[in-house]
């Protein structure tokens, strides 16, 4: 009697294993690591080794500091704070353009951000960042570098402004302007008229810098900040796949990027196709396997109750 109990337990945690390792999708390749430090990279970008990103475009640096903190970089100087498969972006961190002057109006501080995107598959998000200028003596200019595009900001005020949530940043302590679509490199530049002699008592920095509109908080950026180590922005950089048509990509197997059972879908800013898995599929639609059937709530319901019956058998 209690050798049969065993064969049916086995059985049951065998089926209960195979339950739950088919309902599992991986979101990177075999032997690949899956995160560096808080941040979960999920293929096609990959960290480690070069074969656990699609290719060279999506293969991102992970560093360790002396005290064994782990840091994700998109690029040279861009730590990596999220990525997201499903809205097709990378949500890095930008030092801000700023600068400073003394009582006397010498200038004491001063930082012009400039960064390429380079040709690939990355642009930055013209629907989720916004270019912000604070300060009550500042101008501030963003450009690209083929200089085909340029918007700029005019931030005045001669008493000292509250900055908040409340703050519509429209010219008095701080300004926004939208940035247009496929933009692949920013120039950020800023300057003072008076040299903030005027407001110094309140006012001593400009700041200038592109930010996701969901996570700009007008009230971190006071007229009396000054500029910090590590002081940076969240800036959303959106990517796709390739840049290529979805009727032409799927022809050259050896290159394209979605897996089975999922659908190519063209990407909001015009630059090329994202993979998405089919209605009724779920997981990681870049891996080859990466989309599997979903687990119906029947299916889970089965599964819970295998376990509660193994549970009285446990205790033999």
């Amino acid at each position: 009697m209690i050798l049969q109990r065993w064969v049916f337990l086995l059985k049951m945690l065998l089926l209960v294993a195979a339950v739950t390792g088919a309902t599992a999708n991986p979101d990177v390749r075999d032997g690949c690591q899956e995160r560096c430090g808080d941040v979960i990279v999920p293929y096609p970008f990959g960290i480690g080794e070069q074969r656990c990103a699609m290719n060279a475009n999506f293969f991102l640096n992970c560093t360790s500091t002396d005290d064994g903190h782990h840091e994700l970089w998109f690029g040279e100087n861009m730590p990596a704070r999220n990525i997201s498969l499903l809205n097709g972006t990378v949500t890095v961190g930008i030092d801000p353009s700023f600068d400073c002057y003394n009582k006397s109006g010498r200038q004491t501080g001063l930082f012009n951000q400039s960064i390429s995107l380079g040709s690939g598959p990355f642009t930055f998000s013209d629907s989720r960042n916004m270019f912000t200028a604070v300060g009550c003596d500042t101008f501030a200019m963003v450009t690209n570098m083929d200089a085909t595009f340029g918007a700029a900001c005019l931030s005045l005020c001669t008493r000292n402004v509250t900055m908040s949530k409340n703050n519509s940043c429209s010219g008095s302590g701080c300004c926004q302007t939208s940035i247009p679509k496929g933009l692949k490199s920013l120039d950020i530049t800023i300057q003072s008229f008076s040299n903030h002699t005027d407001v110094f008592e309140f006012n001593r920095c400009g700041f200038a810098f592109l930010e996701d509109k969901d996570s700009l908080d007008v009230s971190d950026w006071p007229l009396s900040r000054t500029p910090k180590r590590n002081d940076t922005s969240n800036v959303v950089i959106e990517w796709v796949a390739q840049t290529e048509t979805c009727e032409n990509a799927p022809a050259n197997k050896s290159s394209y990027a979605c897996g089975i059972n999922t659908n190519c879908n063209y990407s909001e800013n015009g630059q090329g196709y994202r993979c998405a898995c089919k209605k009724g599929f779920e997981g990681n639609p870049y891996l080859e396997q990466g989309c599997q059937g979903k687990v119906t709530d029947a299916f889970s319901s089965y599964v819970i109750e295998i376990k509660r019956l193994l549970i009285p058998l446990l205790r033999y």
